[in-house]
């Protein structure tokens, strides 16, 4: 069984309470390694035990600092809400604790969390805390609302390129179930296209190699999925193409099912027919 060591919980609680303390120091020490470094850091990276480990420290740290989260994104926000934005280092710290607390404790479901994220949203009046807040929307169980602020964000940017990107970056990396599914969906959408390299880089690019628990999937449908559109891209633009295949690169970090899985993937590639130098290239040493 896991259990989360209660030094850790009390040491970032006195954190946490310490309002002299540099706030992009706590935000940082409240900062959990993202699983694609863990999967970096093992000698063979099990999936579904990283996700399932990560998840259950995040929780523990939610239900246990409830209270000192709560206290101090309310007490950041209402600076936030009446200050206006300025682009130095206090304010980027205030931010960066304020939505790291928000990401904690939105865990929790409760309310009360939902309303401060659905405020935040709809009236802040900088990105970093209007995307936040839309992530923890995002990662949320609340169907509706999470539907209905995706809606409004696409309505208001729907003409800033690189808003839009983060927009379909953000319900990329979303690792609720389902992950292959929505990025399908997603790449239906008029303000998608696979002849945008940046497009490809903020839907695929961060499905692939953030969404690990969705993009490694035990039945091979993720690999499945970026092997087509390599062979896609292949045809009209293989620089891409090749930066894509990347995760698929990776074979030797897994176990043997998904190394078989992968590495069956990088043959279809390579077996496919005309490739570009660029794919083949990464192909080949790959499968070396």
């Amino acid at each position: 069984a896991l259990v989360m060591d209660q030094r850790l919980v009390e040491a970032l609680r006195t954190v946490l309470g310490n309002d002299q303390l540099d706030q992009a120091m706590v935000a940082e020490m409240l900062s959990l390694p993202g699983e694609a470094y863990l999967t970096e850091i093992s000698d063979v990276a099990d999936v579904e035990a990283i996700h399932t480990a990560r998840e259950f420290a995040r929780k523990q740290l939610a239900d246990s600092l409830f209270d000192a989260l709560w206290a101090r994104y309310q007490a950041n926000r209402e600076v936030s809400k009446t200050t206006p934005y300025v682009a130095e280092a206090e304010h980027f710290a205030r931010r960066a604790l304020q939505n790291i607390a928000l990401s904690y404790l939105m865990l929790s479901g409760k309310p009360q969390v939902l309303a401060s994220a659905l405020e935040q949203f709809e009236h802040s009046d900088n990105m970093t805390e209007r995307l936040t807040a839309l992530a923890v929307l995002v990662n949320s169980p609340f169907e509706a609302e999470k539907a209905a602020a995706l809606a409004s964000f696409a309505e208001q940017f729907k003409d800033n390129p690189l808003v839009m990107d983060q927009w379909f970056s953000v319900q990329a990396g979303s690792t609720l179930p389902g992950g292959l599914q929505r990025v399908r969906e997603l790449m239906e959408h008029p303000a998608f296209t696979l002849k945008n390299p940046n497009k490809v880089r903020a839907l695929v690019g961060a499905f692939a190699g953030q969404n690990l628990i969705n993009f490694h999937a035990a039945d091979g449908s993720g690999y499945r999925f970026l092997a087509d559109l390599v062979i896609e891209l292949n045809g009209f633009n293989p620089q891409i193409a090749s930066r894509q295949l990347a995760p698929l690169t990776r074979w030797r970090k897994y176990d043997a099912a998904r190394q078989a899985l992968m590495k069956a993937e990088l043959v279809r590639i390579r077996d496919s027919g005309e490739l570009s130098s660029d794919v083949f290239e990464v192909v080949s040493k790959s499968l070396a």
